[in-house]
């Protein structure tokens, strides 16, 4: 492999001579080769939106010059593009405040617009990292502004169609299975009926209320930290430039981007990811919820509850022929609890605010990016490869809720608590039926046991 020579203010340093990066780079890779974690494309894509849109800005305020900028711009689309992916090798566990990858960024724009401009590489010549590419910048602000950016593209874009798809699907059911009666379970013991379909509704009213959630903690993510530079008083930025930058970030990604009205709180705490991290949180754990229903719903075939009928997507066993098991149910259940613990550690992480500065940014923008990633992955395949092809066992629910003892309670405004309390005691205890021991004791005629033990009046109100 070739080489050649860069430098940075600690000195000189070799780099891969087929590579964009420079000298800052090739340190990080040295004293952070920490795991196998890289940083997220989507995240570099975000912070070349910033520095497409300060060179726009900077030219404009004939801070930059014009053709310094063009050529910024041509470098930073390829970033956003996802043409460079290959030159930024660094690891996620780096400075809190994600120096190393800004630095990443502006040095692959800077030797790819010298390369562009037909100048040599290394030289920073005509375009500098940090005199061009970084100008009216910060770390402090550039980073936590990609955080939101990261955050906005792959909620809008992946993650809440994930989940409006699965709340379609549930809602699919809820009306599918409207007229199937079934058997009704508290503290997993046997209740009154209701019908399968509000089952499922209580299934999609949850879910739909943690879209809400999201979308609504989605409103504080537009607000961004750029302008605020080192500490968030704006330094070496002309008065406005917060408002233009956004501005123009708002046009290339196309979403209701602002400026953070406190560009203190915003470098200095991430409580606005906290909190959407927050409503993932709360969706992981309604998503653990239906997940484990439906598999325990569907357990069998012989010996579970065997109520619903799951699709039969791959083999379920290397050494039990014939088995199916509940594997889109398991996997996001494994999902549910990795966003839980991903969400701890944003928790821990937002936390840590020292000052004006917090620096546990590559940590929570890590998680929270992960989070989204397998949230709307695994919401996808559960819509699509379980909840769509989910049939109810009718002969299966029938037989559970003709041999359930709660139906007594439906008895109980007609022949009292107690009464019906001994009624149910003594058919399971004899192995009859409700109606046998009710017509034994003489409490009721078959006529009037009938018009009151119907399970489907018993899944609403009395008239």
């Amino acid at each position: 492999m070739k080489y050649r020579t860069e430098f940075d203010s600690i000195g000189k340093i070799k780099v891969p001579g087929d590579k964009y990066w420079g000298a800052s780079t090739q340190r990080s890779n040295k004293y952070f080769d920490i795991g196998d974690f890289l940083v997220r494309p989507i995240l570099i894509q975000s912070i070349g939106v910033i520095k497409k849109a300060a060179a726009i800005v900077n030219s404009r305020n004939n801070d930059l010059d014009r053709r310094i900028a063009k050529f910024i711009i041509k470098a930073a689309d390829e970033i956003i593009k996802g043409k460079l992916n290959d030159h930024f090798p660094l690891k996620v566990w780096q400075t809190g405040s994600g120096t190393q990858t800004n630095m990443n960024v502006n040095e692959v724009i800077s030797n790819r617009a010298i390369q562009m401009m037909r100048g040599k590489m290394g030289t920073k010549k005509p375009v500098h990292p940090n005199d061009h590419v970084n100008k009216s910048q910060s770390t402090n602000d550039v980073f936590p502004t990609a955080m939101h950016i990261a955050i906005a593209l792959k909620a809008r874009k992946k993650l809440l169609p994930s989940l409006k798809l699965l709340e379609k699907e549930l809602k699919k059911k809820v009306t599918q299975f409207s007229k199937i009666v079934k058997l009704g379970r508290t503290h997993l013991q046997d209740a009154t009926p209701l019908t399968l379909g509000q089952e499922f509704s209580g299934y999609h009213s949850q879910l739909k209320k943690c879209i809400e959630r999201i979308e609504r903690a989605l409103n504080e993510i537009y607000y961004l930290a750029q302008g605020g530079t080192a500490v968030g008083t704006g330094l070496n930025t002309k008065k406005n430039f917060d408002k233009k930058i956004v501005k123009e970030i708002k046009k290339i990604t196309k979403l209701p981007f602002k400026p953070a009205k406190n560009k203190f709180a915003a470098l200095a705490a991430h409580d606005a990811i906290v909190n959407f991290s927050g409503t993932m949180n709360t969706t992981a754990v309604c998503l653990m919820k239906i997940a484990n229903d439906i598999r325990f719903l569907g357990s069998g075939p012989r010996a579970g509850y065997g109520e619903l009928i799951l699709p039969e997507n791959e083999p379920g066993s290397s050494i039990m022929p014939g088995k199916i098991n509940p594997t889109q149910c398991e996997a996001v259940t494994m999902v549910c609890v990795k966003v839980i613990g991903n969400h701890n550690g944003i928790t821990m992480a937002g936390s840590h605010g020292h000052f004006e500065l917090n620096v546990f940014k590559p940590l929570i923008i890590h998680n929270i990016l992960q989070s989204i990633n397998i949230m709307a992955d695994s919401s996808n395949g559960f819509a699509k490869y379980c909840i769509k092809g989910i049939k109810a066992d009718k002969k299966r629910i029938k037989s559970l809720l003709d041999n359930s003892l709660m139906l007594v309670t439906a008895l109980s405004p007609k022949i009292g608590y107690d009464n019906a309390a001994k009624i149910a005691k003594n058919a399971y205890k004899n192995g009859t039926t409700l109606k046998t021991e009710i017509l034994k004791k003489g409490i009721l005629t078959e006529g009037e046991y009938n018009k009151i033990m119907n399970p489907l009046k018993m899944t609403k109100p009395n008239k």
